[in-house]
Formats: C-alpha cells, structure tokens, sequence
C-alpha cells in the first residue's frame, strides 16, 4: 500500500498508482490529490488491521510527513522504531557504532546552541538538525573562528523554515554534530525485500561546487557510476539489513565513497526514495523501468542490460532553488522556457509553486559526456539569467 502526504506528488507516482491499481491509504490528502483518478483506496483502519495480521507489509509513503500518520496509528508494530533509527541522526550513528567506532559525533539541544563549547569538537565538522531533511540547517565548519557565524545562521534558517514540515521531518530541537565525511558524495534508492536482500535502484553522484557547497543542485548518474558501485554499495547495505532488521523497506541513502574505497553513510531515509517524488521518477526518464512498480512486484533491474546502450549519456536531476540572493517577495516569475533551451536534451521539467516550496522546481536531463560543460553551468549559476524581477 502507499500512504501519500504532502507537499507534493508527482504526475507519475499518480498515473503509476491508478494504472496498477496499488493500495492508497485514504486520507484527507490522498482523496484530495487523487481526485481526478480512479483509485485502489483503502480505509485508514484496514490499513492498521493488515500492519496487525502482518508483521511485513509492503508500504511505501512519497513524503517524510506520512511519518506522523505511523507514530499515530502503528504504534503496536516495531515500524516506528525501525524509522527512528533513520529519521533521528544521532540514534543513526549509534546504531552503526559496530561498524564505525571511531566516527565522531555529539548532540547539542538548539536552546543551547549559543553557549556550547566546541573545544573538543573534532574539525572540519558538520552541523545540521538531529531530524532534517532537504539540507535545511545543514553547515559545514571548519575552524573555531567560524562557529558564532555558523550559529546565527542556523537560527535564521530554522526559524525560516519552522513551520514549513511538521516535527517528524524536520525538528531543530536537537542539533547533531558530527566528523566531516570525506570523499565523493553519492545518493541511491534501494529496498530491501521480504528476505532482508538489498535491491539497488540506481547511484546518483552528488556534484558540490565547493567544499563549502552542501546544497542539492545537481545528481547525476551514468553507467560507469553505477557499475562501479554497485557490488560494493549492496554489500553495504547488507550490513545495515544485519543491524536493523530490515525486511520490505524502501529506502533513499545519502553515503560518501573515500579514497580508500570504504562506503560512510551520511544518511537514511526510510519509507521512500528521493524526496518530493525525484530520484524514482527520474529512474524511469533515464533507465526506463518503474521503482514504484518493482518495490511492490518485488522485483530487481537487470543493470547490465539496461546499460547496455548507455556508454555516452549522463543523466541529472537538477534542482532549481533559489540561490540568487534576490528576496522571494521581490521575484514576480521563472523563465522556464528559458532553462529549457539551455540544455541539449531535457526529458522533463517539473515546475513547482515557489511560494510553497522555496524552489523554482526540478529538471531532468540526458547530456553526452562530450557536452558536460552544460552541467557545469547550471552547477555554478546563481540562476539570477531566469528569475523575472516584479
């Protein structure tokens, strides 16, 4: 079954879910969402009573804010704790203390953030919410001299966004510190299936501008990345599935690759894969098979030939948020067509409202690795060329 909440789902997950008839929990906001389409609902309490008779359903949820539906009505199963030990960074990084028990990390109470002492910190670190998501209140610090700034600017950020996500997706009242991760950043959707056995959707590599950049701007993925990891990637996850007890679960996980080859998870995301319906979809744009579909049919992508044509091409999900450093209220439109023509070959845009959302939306693209130089430029484009001033 799915349960769907807000903010957003995409056109596809809604053609997927009414073309094959999936299970949907009816709430307020599926009925709401799915009003123009012929759907599979199931009524809230049958939904509880199949989690009752069975200890193992399939449930995939589009948005993190389906968490409080889980804390309020599953409370009997073992799932909400199983989702604690993802959505809670500091319970995640004691649960992998068997694997890395040297990583550093250290939780401070958001009220006290003015007064920690971060002598003893281990630098470079990273800063960021103990629950979060979307890299909101995500800051890296180098050295002692840049804390007090890094301080005020997470206050600002999360007092910005406040009221933006319910608390069981992003929750400031606990802050996490912990050892800057070193290497290449890659983001991936998986799941595990009724045996506990990892199934690898894809690798996406996480292209920063910077060292200082921890935005989402660009992720992109190719043949070479993903045959290149993916041996190593599911041996991973099997180590994980050994800690946690992980069966029918799909998850999205965020991991940095370092130059001596070890995977180190920055985090887990449960119940879905990449956030606000992008990474899955973007699946079927680039590699022509549905994660949605082969969660649910149980199902594994046979890798070598669906890259069997697929030597030249690099596919991206770009995320068009506002960098620019023009005030929202000051931004009357988004040149889309604009952005379109920028590239060589878009497969789909996703136009979103700004006003609700913070960002301008998301493109998917297919580059030839001969034509790269178009990624380039979005990765370092303040977008300020396609933002249309009041």
């Amino acid at each position: 079954m799915i349960l769907l909440d807000g903010p957003y789902v995409s056109d596809f997950l809604k053609d997927t879910i009414e073309k094959n008839k999936i299970q949907v929990v009816k709430t307020d906001f599926s009925t709401s969402v799915l009003k123009d389409k012929n759907v599979n609902f199931i009524s809230e309490n049958d939904a509880i009573e199949i989690f009752r008779t069975n200890p193992d359903p399939l449930l995939y949820t589009n948005s993190e804010n389906s968490i409080s539906w889980i804390e309020r009505n599953l409370s009997f199963s073992d799932l909400p704790k199983k989702i604690n030990y993802f959505k809670d960074k500091v319970k995640f990084r004691e649960l992998l203390k068997p694997i890395f028990p040297d990583f550093f990390f250290q939780k401070v109470s958001f009220d006290k953030i003015d007064d920690f002492d971060i002598t003893n910190c281990r630098f470079p670190f990273i800063l960021k919410p103990a629950v979060g998501f979307f890299s909101i209140g995500v800051y890296r610090v180098d050295f002692a001299d840049e804390w007090p700034k890094t301080v005020a600017n997470i206050k600002a950020e999360i007092y910005q966004t406040r009221n933006d996500y319910p608390p069981e997706v992003v929750n400031a009242a606990e802050l996490i510190i912990e050892q800057l991760i070193e290497g290449e950043e890659y983001a991936f959707d998986c799941y595990f299936n009724k045996n506990g056995k990892p199934v690898l959707f894809g690798v996406l590599h996480h292209v920063f501008s910077s060292g200082k950049d921890v935005s989402d701007r660009i992720y992109s993925s190719s043949k070479e990345i993903i045959l290149n990891l993916k041996d190593k990637i599911e041996a991973f996850l099997l180590k994980i599935s050994e800690l946690a007890d992980l069966k029918n679960m799909p998850l999205h996980i965020e991991i940095r690759v370092g130059m001596d080859g070890v995977i180190r998870p920055i985090e887990v995301n449960p119940l879905r894969f990449g956030g606000l319906c992008t990474t899955a979809d973007l699946t079927w744009f680039s590699y022509g098979f549905n994660p949605y579909l082969y969660f649910f049919n149980q199902q594994k992508p046979n890798w070598f030939k669906i890259l069997e044509n697929k030597d030249d091409l690099i596919y991206s999900l770009i995320l068009l948020d506002n960098n620019s450093g023009i005030a929202a209220d000051e931004i009357k439109l988004f040149d889309y067509e604009k952005i379109l023509a920028d590239f060589q070959n878009p497969l789909h845009l996703r136009k979103v409202d700004f006003n609700i959302l913070h960002i301008f939306g998301f493109l998917f693209t297919e580059t030839k690795k001969d034509n790269i130089k178009e990624l380039s430029d979005i990765l370092y484009s303040d977008l300020r060329k396609y933002i249309i001033i009041k």
